[in-house]
Formats: C-alpha cells, sequence, structure tokens
C-alpha cells in the first residue's frame, strides 16, 4: 500500500475543510420594546454581534397598534427587553416629550392569552424588564385595608381576615410580580426591579461593564445570572420565572386571560364578571380594573346585541350581589367608593338620578371629613366635570370650623361655590406653600379663563416675594396661555429683578408656552440673556429652552 506524504494530507485537509459549507449558526431573535431610552438595547446590541444574533425592534414610531402588528408578522422572540417607566400599575410610559409610545399592561395581556398572537412569546427564554417596580412583590391595588375592614364586618375575627386577604392576594397575583409572571407564564427567567429602576444612561453604563467582565454566553440560556444581578445590585436587580402550569398563580392567569383573550365575546367575559360578582366581594374588588375597561368598551350599540343584553340583564337582576358591593362601596374610601358607584350604573344596578345621587353623598362624607388633601381636591373636581354636581355640598360653613380652612374649600369650588373658588384663587398668592399647591390642583381642573382675572393673579404673583409658594402659583400660571401683554410684561420684570434662578425659570416656562406676538422676541432674548441668574449643577434650564424657541424662525 502506498503511504501518502504527510504534508499531502494535511494540505488535503484544509481543502476539504475551505470546500465544506459550515454549519448554519443558531441565530436567536432579541426583540426589544424602546418606548424610554435606547441605552440598554443599544448595549445589548453592541455585546451580541450577527450572526448568532438578530434584532428586532417592536414599536413603530407613530403606529399605535404596533404590538398587534408584530403580532400578525409572526415575530418570535428568544428575548424581550423592554425600556421603559412604569407606573406600577398598567402603563409602560416615557419621559421624553418628543416621544408619545407607550405599552399598556392590557395589551401584554392579550397578546400573551389571545390566539391572534401565538409566536411572539412562545419561545421567550429571557425577559429584561428596565422599569421601576416591575417586578415589586407588594400587592398594588391599595384593597387591603378595605377588604380586611369588609371581612371583620362581616364577622370575621382580625386574625383571620388576614389570613383570608393574603389568600385572597396570593391566589389573584396582585403585585407587579405576579402579574409579569401571569404574562410571561412560560419564561423562564424575567429580571426586573424590585423598587427604584436605574435611569437610562445608568442602566446602560452598568450594562457595559457587566458584559466587559462577562461576555455575552449568560444571555438567552433560560438562566438567572447572578453576575448580571450582582452588577445591578445597588439597584435591587431580581428575577423570577414563570408561574407555569402547576402553580397556585395558574387560576389568576387563567382568571385573567377570561377578560384579556380577544376570542372570547364580549357576552363570556360579562357572564364572567357576573360570576366574579357572586363571589366575596373582595374578589370583584381585585378585579375592578379589568371589570372597568371592559364595561368602558360597552357603548349603546353593544349592549343592544341580544346577548349582551341578556348578560347585563342576568347581573342587574342579582339583588344579593348588588347588596354586597353598594355595601362594601359605602365602607370604602371616596375613590374606590366612586369607581364601585360608576360599575354599579354601569351593570344596572343604579339609574343615573341614583348614580349622581350616590356621588353627592360620597362627597358630602367626603367634606364632612376633618382634614382633606390634594387628591381630595382632584376627586371632586373630576367628579363634576361636567357640572352635574354643582350644589351638591351645602356651602354655608361656620366661621373657625373643621370644614373653614382651604382644602375644604376648594372642594366646594369643585362643586360650584363662587365665593369658595375666589378665595381659593386667592390662596395662589398668598403666600403659604401648603395652600398653594391646593390652589394649583383647583386649577388644573378649573383653569381661569377670563383675561382680566387672569393678568390681575399674574400681577399679585409678581408681587410676591422671592420664595417657593412663588414658584408654585407661577408654575399654576404656566398651565395657561397667556396673551396679555401688560401681564407678561410684568413677569418679564419679575425676571429682572428677582435673585431667585428657580423664579426665573417658572417665569420661563409661563413665557415659552405663551403668545410671542405680545412682546419682541429680540428684546426678550436680550433680557434673558442679560438678566439671567447662575443655574445650580444638573437643572433643568428653561430659559436656555426659551432662547432657543424665541431665536426659531
Amino acid at each position: 500500500m502506498k503511504v501518502l506524504p504527510q504534508g499531502f494530507v494535511a494540505a488535503c485537509s484544509v481543502a476539504w475543510w475551505l470546500l465544506t459549507p459550515a454549519p448554519a449558526v443558531a441565530q436567536r431573535t432579541v426583540c426589544t420594546i424602546t418606548v424610554n431610552s435606547p441605552d440598554e438595547q443599544e448595549t445589548f446590541r453592541r455585546y451580541l454581534p450577527e450572526p448568532g444574533h438578530r434584532f428586532v425592534e417592536l414599536v413603530e414610531r407613530g403606529r399605535p397598534d404596533w404590538l398587534a402588528s408584530a403580532c400578525r408578522a409572526s415575530v418570535a422572540c428568544d428575548v424581550l427587553i423592554i425600556s421603559a417607566h412604569y407606573d406600577g400599575g398598567n402603563n409602560f410610559f416615557s419621559d421624553r416629550i418628543e416621544l408619545n409610545e407607550s405599552l399598556t399592561v392590557d395589551e401584554l395581556e392579550r397578546a400573551s392569552c389571545s390566539d391572534s398572537c401565538p409566536s411572539l412569546f412562545s419561545r421567550l427564554k429571557e425577559v429584561y424588564l428596565f422599569g421601576c417596580n416591575t417586578l415589586n412583590p407588594e400587592p398594588q391595588s391599595g384593597a387591603s385595608a378595605e377588604i380586611v375592614r369588609s371581612l371583620v364586618r362581616e364577622g370575621h375575627a382580625p386574625k383571620e381576615a388576614q389570613r383570608q386577604l393574603r389568600a385572597l392576594n396570593g391566589a389573584h397575583g396582585e403585585s407587579s410580580r405576579d402579574r409579569m409572571r401571569q404574562i410571561f407564564n412560560e419564561v423562564p427567567v424575567i429580571y426586573g426591579f424590585a423598587s427604584t429602576a436605574p435611569l437610562g444612561p445608568v442602566a446602560g453604563a452598568t450594562l457595559n461593564r457587566y458584559f466587559r467582565a462577562a461576555g455575552a454566553r449568560e444571555i438567552g440560556q433560560a438562566r438567572p445570572s447572578s453576575r448580571l444581578m450582582d452588577a445591578f445590585a445597588a439597584y435591587g436587580l431580581t428575577a423570577a420565572g414563570g408561574i407555569g402550569e402547576n402553580t397556585a398563580l395558574a387560576q389568576a392567569r387563567a382568571d385573567m386571560c377570561q377578560f384579556a383573550d380577544e376570542r372570547l365575546s364580549t357576552a363570556t367575559k360579562l357572564a364572567f364578571v357576573h360570576e366574579l360578582l357572586q363571589r366575596h366581594v373582595g374578589e370583584a374588588r381585585l378585579q375592578l380594573d379589568r371589570i372597568q375597561r371592559l364595561t368602558a368598551t360597552l357603548d349603546e350599540t353593544a349592549r343592544r346585541q341580544p346577548v349582551v343584553a341578556q348578560a347585563l340583564e342576568d347581573i342587574a337582576r342579582d339583588a344579593p350581589a348588588r347588596t354586597r358591593v353598594l355595601d362594601y362601596a359605602r365602607n370604602a374610601e371616596p375613590p374606590v367608593q366612586v369607581r364601585l358607584l360608576g360599575l354599579a350604573r354601569d351593570v344596572g344596578w343604579l339609574s343615573e338620578p341614583e348614580h349622581r345621587d350616590a356621588l353627592a353623598a360620597t362627597l358630602r362624607q367626603l367634606q364632612g371629613r376633618t382634614a382633606l388633601e390634594i387628591s381630595d381636591v382632584d376627586l371632586a373636581c373630576t367628579l363634576n366635570r361636567d357640572r352635574r354636581l354643582d350644589g351638591a355640598i351645602n356651602r354655608r360653613v361656620a366661621p373657625a370650623s373643621l370644614a373653614d380652612d382651604l382644602p375644604h374649600a376648594a372642594v366646594r369650588a369643585c362643586l360650584g361655590s363662587s365665593e369658595d373658588r375666589a378665595r381659593t384663587l386667592q390662596a395662589l398668592f398668598g403666600g403659604d406653600e401648603d395652600d398653594v399647591r391646593i390652589a394649583q390642583a383647583y386649577l388644573r381642573h378649573r383653569p381661569i379663563a377670563d383675561e382680566a382675572e387672569l393678568r390681575a393673579i399674574a400681577s399679585a404673583i409678581a408681587r410676591m416675594p422671592p420664595s417657593v409658594a412663588q414658584v408654585l402659583a407661577l408654575d399654576a400660571l404656566a398651565r395657561h396661555y397667556m396673551s396679555d401683554r401688560d401681564a407678561l410684561q410684568e413677569l418679564v420684570h419679575l425676571f429682572s429683578r428677582t435673585p431667585s434662578w428657580a423664579v426665573q425659570a417658572a417665569v420661563a416656562g409661563i413665557l415659552i408656552r405663551a403668545d410671542r406676538r405680545a412682546l419682541s422676541s429680540v428684546e426678550l432674548v436680550a433680557v434673558l440673556s442679560r438678566d439671567r441668574r447662575p443655574a445650580p449643577d444638573g437643572a433643568d434650564e428653561m430659559i436656555d429652552a426659551l432662547i432657543r424657541t424665541l431665536q426659531t424662525p
């Protein structure tokens, strides 16, 4: 047998290797939802190169149905990165003025539950949630104290009431953490933050250090990375897994999908609402957000559909459920009372006149409290947006009584009292910070429409001494579109003479929204440049923004 030279064998081996097609590189799809900062996804892109990774940005700017578009395109994600602020409830959002994209938890629930989006989450191995409280384990509804009081009123001992509450919360997944685990129910690893998350640039820099130290080999492996959590230890990054099928939260996910699954008809969903209302009222309370989002979709056309009308009729005739819910409402805090009364109207338990009378009773109860807060003023003005509750409260108040303070007056102003409105507006320039905040809350709902009145209040605020109260009062003015030349000129004079940068920034906030035709842009730029005070380090520079706006043709 002839033996080939060793060099010849080696050369043939190299030639064979060169001619043989390389094995296909397994490619992971990394989906990004960039609602706010791009820093996180840009860092992932830098360290997860092609051909092993394909990045797909799901957000299509200017298109509100971008998540549904991704579902229709049959995108299948191996890794999902969501970069957004999170309100701890139902919204992922941006703090960037130029962006109006957002993402609701409702949409994620629909994508998770509906057959219209079978592929998007089907092969997910890891989810990265770069937002505050995305994996917060605390119940988020605020219903705990109400439910305990309800159970005690029913005769349960306090300890037993607490035990039942824990069981309800555990069964319904009331925390942000549990909601994310239900949405991404079969995902092995979900990363998120139990409280405050780092801002985008900080998160991007932290990821950069992690990747430089550990490389990208841990990404997409469906195993929690202790190195990644150590890198974010200062911010409390945590990890959890989806709930799976045989866990305590499996029923909670099934309930969630009763609302979210697009394959179910409205009548079927209403039948499930009726089932909830027949359980302990605490269960309906924990699902109140979802119930109200469903009833909000019921316009007159939907209500006239025979199967929907029958489902609503079945609920309306359920007297025991009506009694339980309205009894619960009477003992709940006013904001929850209002929501439950709205539910009672939507399902036929209260007529429109009965609903109005019940809201008026809630407001009278509110007015009878010893101390009121900004949220109470917001509630009263919101309820009376259409003025149908004007006069719901007796305006006669004994001088120096508990109801004779400004918060009570602002609530009465929301309900149509002209005398209390005048008092609330005077508090805007009275110099007391707390009172100015109450007046601010009122003006968010009842802005000043009369130009002469706005001019007089602007003048009074301009005469205040430099203070936090003056800054707050100017911020309240900034919500108005000012066009009166005399009023604006007085604010320009205030800008020139005040020693306070904060006051100057607040004045700039008014001028940037005002009618530019009322003042000479050239002269105003000269004043702003000449008289401005030094800004604190890191301060938002409203004055620079105003100058740029004035100089733009």
